[in-house]
C-alpha cells in the first residue's frame, strides 16, 4: 500500500507531464496553421480587390444596357399603343356615322 502511495503521484506526474508537452507542441501546430491560413485569406483579399474594378465596369455596363433596353421596349409599346389606339378611334367614328346614318 505504502508501494502505491509513493508511485501513483509519480506515475500522474508523469502523465502530466506528458499531456503539457503534448498540448504544447499541437498549440503551436494549431498557430502555425493559422498563419498559413491568415496568408491564404490575404492572399485571396488582394486578388478580390484587384476584380473589384473590373466588377464595377461590369455592373456599371449592364446597367447602361438596361436602361437602354427599358427605354427601346418602352418605344415600341407606345407605337402599338398609338396604332391600336388609331385604329380603334377609326372604328368608333366608323360605328358613329353608321348610326347616324340609320
Amino acid at each position: 500500500m505504502i508501494f502505491l502511495q509513493e508511485f501513483l503521484p509519480v506515475v500522474i506526474y508523469f502523465l502530466l507531464i506528458i499531456l503539457i508537452v503534448v498540448g504544447i507542441i499541437l498549440g503551436i501546430k494549431a498557430i502555425q496553421a493559422l498563419r498559413k491560413v491568415e496568408e491564404v485569406v490575404d492572399d485571396v483579399n488582394q486578388k478580390v480587390k484587384s476584380l473589384n474594378n473590373f466588377f464595377s465596369i461590369i455592373d456599371f455596363t449592364t446597367d447602361k444596357i438596361v436602361s437602354f433596353s427599358d427605354r427601346l421596349i418602352d418605344l415600341i409599346i407606345n407605337g402599338f399603343s398609338k396604332i391600336l389606339n388609331k385604329k380603334s378611334k377609326k372604328e368608333n367614328n366608323i360605328d358613329k356615322k353608321e348610326e347616324e346614318n340609320e
